[in-house]
């Protein structure tokens, strides 16, 4: 008798993994609150995938095997709750995809700096001839790279949301690039929640496997102290004493492993910022820990031209710099992102906040921010958090107001900097339509 998985959501997730569940043989039915879009829903008809949109559908359920549920779908939800209490097992897509092939998988996951770093190791394996491919919360899904696409090498960028609900989930190369408050609204505003999921990644790992972690990062280093793993333990940020370690020192990236040291040198990089070195040394460390050659990892780094809606350079317009940041849905991403302006700026912050404390910028918005714009439903927690310490502040609600007013406030030499701090969801339909939406108004003045 055929075993059956039912899936709940029909997004990326949800489709990639009702693609590889009829190529392995299951029964297949697809539930989604929403609408399901038509594109989609031929798929699923071609497949002979059963579903239901706008709905779910408790009976289609109860004899389920599995219940895979999108990332989008918080567990305490009374549907996922009912589910569980007929002991229908709960798993995540990477974990449902992970059991299908013998691929060697390398998971990045952290608050800030995981698409970027999941680019620039991706980018390092291709170069060097690996068979890879680039999927989780980027690109294609897990699921629909192992059934379309099996390769060798996958690179995954994955959300706390995606290990949440992880069984057996193994990485050969984990990487936690640093963990900061975000999504706080998804774990009862509980920091020490968050940040026992982002540790999942490595509760599987074996003595073969290796993880990295930013040892710049303190909350994350005490927490690396206490867990108990496995996995050869890897810092990068500062050396501090550490036999195995990645560090910079004098414009050179240095890896030290139990077997060598290896140096590659960062002059002429194109991103900068700490926060990329940072990047560029998990992205390093990956590779040389898979016997990649450091010309090869030097190579491919001076050509890595950085992910898009993340610090992306727009235009200029009459000496004035525009610049979509729209990746920056929490605090710690606008921190760098303000960190590395060095001209007054106009910056456009606004959206749907997740229990975002706007203290640690006061410094940065008191030395470098000349406006705030406000794009969002709701502004209020913005506006007292900021007016005290800013002169001029408006309230928008579109993004071409947002750009027009940011226009006329910025002068010569100055930047305008969309970085939201916030989720895009009120007035977006993800955080790319967003940074479409800056491109385009700015393309229009």
């Amino acid at each position: 008798m055929k075993e059956k998985i039912v899936i709940l959501g029909a997004g990326e997730s949800g489709r990639g993994t009702a693609v590889l569940a009829k190529k392995e043989g299951f029964e297949v039915f697809v539930s989604d609150q929403g609408s399901i879009s038509l594109s989609t829903k031929k798929m699923f008809d071609r497949l002979e995938v059963e579903w239901e949109e706008n709905q779910h559908t408790l009976s289609k359920m109860s004899n389920a095997n599995y219940i895979m549920k999108s990332p989008g779908i918080p567990s305490d939800t009374a549907l996922v709750q009912s589910l569980q209490e007929q002991k229908i097992p709960l798993i995540s897509e990477i974990e449902f995809a992970s059991r299908f092939t013998n691929a060697t998988l390398i998971g990045i996951t952290g608050s800030n700096g995981k698409t970027t770093t999941a680019m620039m190791t991706y980018q390092i394996l291709k170069n060097a001839g690996y068979d890879v491919a680039l999927a989780g919360n980027i690109g294609n899904s897990f699921a629909q790279e192992v059934a379309e696409n099996d390769c060798q090498y996958f690179v995954l960028e994955i959300s706390s949301f995606q290990l949440d609900n992880i069984v057996n989930f193994r990485p050969h190369i984990g990487v936690i690039t640093n963990i900061t408050p975000d999504h706080l609204d998804r774990y009862n505003h509980d920091f020490i929640q968050y940040l026992k999921s982002k540790l999942k990644i490595t509760e599987n790992q074996t003595e073969r496997d290796f993880l990295l972690f930013n040892a710049m990062d303190d909350q994350l280093k005490e927490a690396i102290q206490k867990i108990d793993t496995q996995a050869t333990i890897h810092p990068f940020g500062i050396k501090k004493n550490h036999a195995i370690a990645t560090y910079e020192e004098d414009d050179h990236i240095v890896i030290q492993t139990q077997k060598n040291k290896t140096m590659i040198n960062t002059m002429e990089f194109p991103l900068k910022g700490r926060h990329n070195l940072l990047n560029a040394m998990a992205a390093s460390t990956v590779a040389h820990l898979l016997d990649i050659s450091k010309e090869t990892i030097r190579e491919s780094l001076l050509n890595f031209k950085g992910a898009p809606h993340r610090l992306e350079p727009v235009l200029k317009i009459q000496n004035i710099r525009y610049i979509n940041d729209s990746k920056a849905t929490n605090v710690n991403s606008v921190y760098f992102a303000l960190e590395s302006m060095s001209t007054p700026t106009v910056w456009i912050v606004g959206g749907v906040d997740k229990g975002n404390d706007y203290e640690i910028l006061y410094p940065l918005v008191r030395e470098k921010v000349k406006a705030i714009i406000c794009l969002g439903v709701d502004n209020n927690k913005i506006i007292d958090a900021f007016q005290p310490i800013t002169d001029i502040m408006v309230e928008t609600q579109s993004m071409k107001e947002a750009v027009r007013v940011a226009h006329k406030i910025a002068e010569k030499n100055e930047t305008v900097l969309l970085s939201p701090a916030c989720a895009s969801f009120d007035l977006f339909k993800n955080y790319e339509d967003r940074g479409n939406q800056f491109k385009q108004a700015v393309k229009e003045l």
